[in-house]
């Protein structure tokens, strides 16, 4: 692919556009050969690609937007394509005032810095968090009406309960945080994981499968809970549990102890297959984690 590419750049006719089905972060200095040629490139690739890969990307098609487009369904992009080129601290603001003012429950802030990254791509991280220092202090420089923060929640205490004490546990263990850098595990807090499940099992139970309205409706579902899980965490779970052998369109549909059992052994599957070493011990540590 990468010789190929080199020669189509090169070649009397000019191709304005190059479109890479790969998650292979070994083709990144590819695209920045194509981006120095002033190429534009498509990345169309799985949600736990490397960050550095498709970063350099003018934009990215997700495994489940691919799968929207494939099944006839309607794309509906919650999180908007990388930014090619610096974003604005205005931009930032309207983003995140948008999500405060209509959360019906008290927001995630890893979700929320996760979805932000993503619509604005690799400028809140060059310009750390558009000069504050942290993702936290950009939120507070906006001086949002009676927002209160947590260590990992934000919400507007005239329109919210605040989140129940308990469901931020710290840090995750070490092997989750490899996990997470490495496999682009959700960065959730622990207490998380279980509600996911039973949303995903109270769908499959009530619903016939649909990828698209499946996420949609368990994370509205979820947010009805006071939960903020963005639905590209969702639609994680949702492929790691039909690869780890109890997809949501099976019948009898799984419940949720089986969604959470399916959804750890795949994680965990796949960190074998990429030669991601775990003790025993560490394995024990990350099944509890996930609620498995």
């Amino acid at each position: 692919m990468v010789v190929d590419a080199v020669d189509a750049v090169a070649d009397p006719v000019t191709f304005e556009e190059f479109v890479i089905a790969s998650g292979d972060s070994d083709m990144t200095p590819l695209l920045v050969r194509l981006r120095r040629a002033d190429r534009r490139t498509t990345i169309v690739s799985p949600s736990d690609a490397a960050e550095a890969f498709i970063a350099v990307a003018d934009r990215l098609i997700t495994s489940q937007e691919l799968l929207e487009l494939v099944q006839g369904e309607p794309v509906e992009l919650d999180e908007a394509p990388v930014a090619p080129g610096p974003v604005s601290y205005d931009q930032f603001r309207d983003l995140v005032t948008w999500r405060y003012d209509s959360a019906t429950g008290p927001l995630n802030l890893a979700s929320l810095a996760h979805d932000l990254r993503r619509q604005l791509g690799p400028s809140v991280d060059d310009t750390n968090w558009f000069g504050n220092g942290g993702f936290v202090r950009a939120l507070e420089s906006l001086s949002l009406p009676s927002a209160k923060f947590s260590n990992h929640f934000l919400w507007d205490s005239a329109r919210h309960e605040p989140p129940e004490s308990g469901v931020a546990t710290g840090p995750a263990p070490e092997p989750v945080g490899r996990l997470s850098a490495l496999l682009s595990l959700p960065r959730l807090a622990k207490e998380m994981w279980p509600p996911i499940y039973q949303a995903l099992a109270d769908y499959a139970g009530e619903h016939h499968f649909n990828l698209t309205e499946a996420t949609r409706w368990a994370r509205d579902q979820l947010a009805s809970q006071g939960v903020d899980v963005s639905r590209s965490a969702i639609a994680f779970v949702t492929r790691g549990t039909a690869f780890g052998g109890a997809p949501l369109y099976r019948q009898p549909p799984p419940a949720a102890a089986e969604i959470a059992t399916a959804f750890a052994d795949n994680v965990l599957n796949r960190a074998e297959a990429a030669a991601i070493a775990l003790s025993d011990d560490e394995i024990v540590e990350v099944r509890a984690w996930l609620g498995a």
